[in-house]
């Protein structure tokens, strides 16, 4: 399970996060994931949950956004949210599309004390 490697790269994040800003806990982690980012978030939160004891985020509370995939067609230029991993524009079906958002995972936002 590689969400055990990324949570490991979250907390370390957090803790320069918090030695940067002079804090000794971190109270908050919210991160935004991507449906197509590969990354599972309930193993995610399981992960966190698990291996923050011990580090400035326990204790913390961890709120993870999932992003849907938005598109652009190539075709007809516009822009939309799939609702189903289906890679075709809902406006004209055709299937040379840009992905504009929900392939990534973003730390973005850390409640530091």
């Amino acid at each position: 399970m590689h969400e055990y490697s990324i949570v490991q790269s979250l907390l370390d994040a957090c803790e320069e996060n918090a030695k940067a800003n002079d804090a000794t806990k971190v109270t908050k982690v919210v991160v935004k994931i991507g449906v197509m980012s590969g990354v599972e978030p309930e193993l995610l939160k399981t992960a966190f949950d698990t291996f923050k004891e011990q580090t400035v985020c326990d204790g913390a509370e961890f709120i993870m956004n999932i992003q849907p995939i938005k598109i652009k067609c190539n075709s007809c230029l516009s822009e939309s949210t799939l609702a189903k991993l289906e890679y075709c524009c809902p406006h004209c079906q055709s299937v040379e599309l840009d992905i504009l958002d929900g392939e990534e995972m973003y730390l973005m936002q850390l409640e530091l004390e």
